[in-house]
């Protein structure tokens, strides 16, 4: 006899999840969506099965502003694992070359990484999640098929070294989106000459969201049990949460009911031309974004669905 489906809600929100180690985004997007009882998820920017952090999970009318947490800059905090080498430039890899780790001063150390901030250009890993017709390029790493990939431009804003061991560095890195950790640490190592690999890796920040605000599997699980679907709803950030520091317009019900039908509408006190705005009805009802037209009447960008 087959056990009766879970039921679905729609929900809008963004939750900001700390991820565990040992999960994939995927599954811990799936995850997530089940204890919610979702309707439509999506996650925003993958971690690596290894790495933990902040993973937001964007709920229903969230998705449609999720672009811009992929496109946002974010912050990571990484142990590298000097004087080794490995298949996938991190610990789950398997060693192929390991050389003695030189003894550097604090002096020595940011010389050496002076090179790895700024503009740079990065080869994406064949390990990332990048696509090669339609596959995963991790899924082809594994089978042992290398493609080409080109150089992607990225930019580290910030790179410290926090602690120095022996054979570990411990470091963060607030950089552009794009930017693989794990080519980064290779490659210092490289420029160390003994190679290095990530030991582990977590996420600190994305766009305007923190670590700090985030919530553990663990927590969920906990508060479902004990609130149900109410205390974990109590969670959520409102769906415009990763775009709050744009203009903000309020319009009035008859602006209200022409935009939400697709068509432009004349608001007083518009930004400039191609300017986006977060648009909101009576009684800051959200509606969605809009987009500030040549001829200075407020478009429709991306709206909610119709209420």
């Amino acid at each position: 006899m087959n056990k009766p489906r879970r039921p679905r809600r729609p929900l809008d929100g963004i939750l900001l999840f700390d991820k565990p180690q040992g999960m994939s985004s995927n599954q811990a997007l799936q995850k997530v969506r089940w204890l919610f009882q979702a309707e439509k998820a999506g996650h925003t920017g993958s971690l690596d099965p290894l790495a933990t952090g902040l993973l937001p999970i964007c709920f229903g009318e969230a998705t449609k502003f999720s672009q811009h947490l992929l496109d946002a800059d974010k912050v990571y905090r990484a142990r590298m694992r000097l004087g080794q080498k490995t298949t996938t430039s991190d610990a789950e890899g398997e060693v192929i070359a390991e050389h003695p780790v030189p003894r550097l001063t604090r002096t020595e150390i940011d010389a050496v990484l002076t090179n790895f901030r700024g503009n740079l250009t990065q080869v994406p890993s064949m390990f990332s999640a990048l696509k090669k017709d339609g596959r995963p390029l991790y899924e082809l790493a594994r089978q042992g098929i290398e493609v080409e990939r080109e150089a992607r431009p990225i930019r580290i804003d910030r790179l410290d070294v926090l602690q120095v061991e022996p054979e570990f560095w411990d470091i963060e890195v607030a950089c552009s989106k794009g930017t693989y950790i794990r080519n980064l640490v290779e490659d210092i190592g490289e420029a160390l000459g003994c190679g290095a690999h990530v030991a582990a890796l977590r996420r600190l920040a994305s766009g305007p969201f923190r670590l700090q605000g985030g919530v553990t599997l663990e927590a969920l699980e906990r508060l479902g049990g004990e609130g149900g679907l109410e205390a974990l709803d109590r969670l959520l950030l409102p769906p415009w949460a990763a775009v709050d520091d744009y203009p903000k317009l309020e319009l009035t019900e008859t602006a209200s009911f022409y935009l939400l039908r697709g068509q432009p509408v004349q608001v007083r006190g518009l930004p400039p031309s191609g300017k986006e705005v977060l648009v909101f009805g009576p009684e800051q009802r959200f509606l969605g974004m809009g987009v500030v037209s040549d001829d200075g009447l407020l478009a429709p960008r991306r709206l909610l669905r119709t209420q």
